[in-house]
């Protein structure tokens, strides 16, 4: 195979700077493996995103990403052509190196990177949904962006700016649990307008709001329990008016999929969520903070095809 029909896009921050002293050894097995192919360095912030538009624009037939959430996130908004719509016709690998990656929790992706490489060698894939987010970013623009797991405003958001400024040397788990107890504690409730499709159009006072593809988001809370990636739904999760005792007795439930057990922990089910708010209130978008509310979020069913070895058998290129 040309080189170019295999793109690798690299973060060598992820994994807190581990992804720039193991990519040598992986790039020799995925030689060995997969024979020849382009790597492309992601060099800040949305770089990853310009860099899959490129490789795509090149003929690229499988577009692999090394990195974590939030890397995948970029690449997956590199699918996105000029007019807004999916490439069905290229793959997406996934070779997971991140904080949280919370992703791998919903799909069969090996965290292995020799055994995830020999998935893509197969080309076995999963068609699975996206979210698309309407919203205001920080310079107080309209943009708009895709996110392939979690959508969540309120402390979801200020977790992720505490991650995101401060060390990740503990792992994914232990970063995720101190921002999130940080936060908690300095954490005010905010007033949220909810509207989810038809069925649901209340003002809610809620700690933080979760629009899931996916089950897991911050370092593994199972924030979603049943949600899947590719029924053409959202699961929405209302953490509502806990007090503060209740939100560290009931903190648990987030990791044992138990969330809903509380009478102020709400399930929703809807393809098309607005949220406005009166106060400042944070995003999280797959591990990053992009921008505050207000925000429109929109379901795009089987919008990508993504390598796993849970894939049909069929369903190879």
């Amino acid at each position: 195979m040309e080189a170019n029909k295999i793109t690798f896009i690299v973060n060598p921050n992820s994994s807190n700077g581990s992804t720039e002293k193991e990519w040598p050894q992986i790039q020799s097995k995925a030689k060995d493996i997969l024979g020849p192919f382009t790597t492309f360095m992601t060099k800040g912030q949305r770089h990853a995103t310009r860099l899959a538009r490129q490789a795509i624009g090149s003929g690229a037939e499988i577009v692999v990403c090394v990195g974590g959430d939030g890397t995948l996130n970029e690449v997956i908004n590199g699918f996105a052509n000029e007019k807004g719509s999916i490439e069905q016709g290229v793959l997406l690998g996934f070779i997971p190196r991140g904080t949280g990656c919370d992703f791998v929790k919903s799909i069969s992706i090996p965290g292995d990177p020799e055994s995830a490489l020999k998935n893509i060698l197969g080309r076995r894939y999963r068609t699975i949904d996206l979210g698309k987010m309407t919203f205001q970013d920080h310079d107080g623009q309209s943009s708009c962006l895709y996110f392939h797991n979690v959508l969540s405003f309120g402390l979801g958001g200020e977790v992720d700016e505490r991650v995101n400024r401060t060390t990740k040397m503990f792992g994914g788990f232990v970063s995720f649990i101190l921002a999130t107890i940080i936060s908690i504690l300095l954490y005010n409730k905010k007033r949220i307008r909810l509207c989810v499709d038809d069925s649901f159009d209340e003002e809610v006072t809620s700690w933080n709001v979760a629009v899931a593809n996916g089950q897991f988001h911050g370092g593994g809370m199972q924030i979603a329990p049943g949600a899947s990636l590719n029924d053409g739904l959202f699961q929405i999760t209302v953490v509502g008016d806990l007090n503060l005792a209740q939100v560290f007795w009931n903190l648990p439930k987030l990791y044992n999929g138990k969330i809903y057990e509380h009478k102020k922990i709400t399930k929703l089910i809807g393809r098309r969520i607005e949220a406005s708010s009166s106060q400042l209130v944070l995003l999280d978008m797959d591990g990053e903070q992009p921008g505050r509310l207000p925000v429109v979020v929109e379901i795009v069913p089987s919008a990508i095809r993504i390598i796993s070895d849970d894939a049909p058998a069929h369903n190879t290129m």
